[in-house]
């Protein structure tokens, strides 16, 4: 199983909550009287609940039906306050233990199968197992764990078309290359005339002239009308583009066959790309939309280089819920830009750290490297970083993990990003980057 993403609430994994950062779930734990361990599936689901002495108190299978969780919902109702670890934060079986007003404990699935171990050396493996050795973590380790917190509608909706949206494009691109790939073989003019093969007039274009064939039989006069028409046309590139449309005979394929059989695939392709294309403008609208009635709108629309895409998918995974990462390190280490570090006696190795919110990392990792065409100081530290021997990716990292603890303190505050404030700031605490500014102010004592 692959490591989850976060919804709808934010779960906190791996050391993203230092031992003195804990929160709201701390009371609501001490308050359980009954641990329960939920191995989830598509058709049915184990259940078991432990008391505090850790003897099973409910072992029960259900059927993922309508009538299978209404028994589940009648068994646990004699148990007074209870907790359930399962093994994902998302999906039907999470918002249906949150509908019931449980208290939900998300685990990592390296966890998942340590605590797995620990029951079973052997390894020995089925459900109710799984479910038991869930329920007993829940009991002994869980006081150090924290409970999902929901979202707000709003939030919740935003962040699912985000992450809709992400995987949409993810999709795009998986046909874009299929679509090169095709032309490839038998239409290389196509591929000579247009650079940027995400943009919906090349699809537009192989619709258009479907072959080399049907291209010389268009003639000049129509090849200009398609890139009037698909707003195409630039002085710049129209010579290369008419040269290579006037050569698209010379190096097409010699076999007829591979032409028929390709140009189909290609239409196909371009055809799939433009009603794609079509659903992620609705996407975007969407986003736009609820975006800009969030009430953390004007907080990340003020971020550097965020953008009308980046912004709202900060917010989305972020959330409305302050209580969520009491400390900037809890949202460092959750989004992924803080290390990891593994010291055994003189052994002492810092790597990335993969445990976090994946969707989170990426679209900080967007947001730094846009952020040094918009902020100086971003584009100063990320050359120092570069200086120091790092490449670009490890860079962006670290200029990232400089930016979330930015990003922790206006989100708390619910504040505008201020680069004046940022510098006097920064200036006043004899912040290392300033100084690498041109014309940087001169330290207070």
């Amino acid at each position: 199983m692959s490591e989850p993403s976060p919804a709808p609430g934010t779960p906190v994994t791996d050391g993203a909550i230092a031992s003195a950062d804990r929160g709201p779930g701390d009371d609501r734990f001490a308050r359980l009287t009954h641990f329960g361990g939920f191995d989830w599936a598509s058709t049915e689901h184990q259940f078991v609940a432990v008391d505090p002495r850790g003897q099973i108190a409910l072992s029960l299978r259900f059927a993922n039906d309508a009538q299978g969780w209404a028994v589940f919902r009648e068994k646990v109702a004699v148990l007074p306050c209870l907790g359930v670890a399962i093994e994902t934060c998302c999906g039907p079986a999470v918002e249906r233990l949150v509908d019931a007003g449980l208290a939900v404990y998300p685990m990592n699935p390296k966890a998942a199968e340590r605590y797995r171990d620990r029951k079973a050396p052997s390894g020995a493996k089925d459900d109710a197992l799984d479910a038991w050795s869930f329920a007993d973590a829940l009991r002994t380790d869980g006081h150090g764990w924290r409970p999902l917190l929901a979202q707000d509608p709003l939030t919740t909706e935003l962040r699912l078309l985000c992450r809709d949206e992400v995987k949409l494009i993810e999709q795009r691109t998986a046909l874009v290359n299929q679509l090169r790939a095709a032309l490839c073989e038998y239409y290389p003019a196509a591929l000579d005339a247009f650079d940027d093969w995400t943009s919906e007039g090349p699809w537009r274009f192989v619709l258009a002239f479907p072959d080399p064939q049907a291209l010389a039989a268009a003639g000049k006069r129509k090849w200009e009308k398609f890139l009037h028409a698909h707003k195409l046309y630039r002085p710049q590139t129209a010579d290369k583009r008419m040269a290579a449309f006037a050569g698209a005979l010379t190096f097409a394929s010699p076999n007829p066959a591979v032409t028929r059989a390709k140009s189909l695939l290609a239409v196909t392709l371009a055809k799939q790309l433009c009603l794609l294309e079509s659903q992620l403008e609705e996407y975007r609208r969407r986003v736009v939309r609820l975006f800009t009635d969030h009430p953390d709108h004007d907080c990340f629309g003020s971020l550097p280089g965020a953008g009308a895409k980046i912004a709202p998918r900060l917010l989305a995974e972020l959330g409305a819920n302050r209580a969520v990462f009491g400390t900037a390190e809890a949202l460092q280490n959750y989004a992924g830009t803080s290390p990891v570090t593994r010291q055994s006696g003189r052994s002492r190795v810092v790597v990335l750290r993969r445990a976090c919110n994946k969707a989170l990392r990426a679209t900080v990792h967007l947001w730094a490297d846009h952020s040094r065409r918009a902020c100086v100081w971003a584009e100063a530290y990320y050359q120092k970083k570069r200086a120091d021997g790092m490449n670009h990716t490890a860079a962006l990292r670290c200029l990232g993990q400089r930016w979330v603890k930015i990003l922790w303190k206006m989100w708390q505050t619910r504040k505008p990003y201020d680069e004046a404030l940022h510098t006097r700031n920064q200036t006043a605490h004899g912040s290392w980057v300033i100084r690498l500014l041109p014309n940087a102010p001169a330290p207070t004592a």
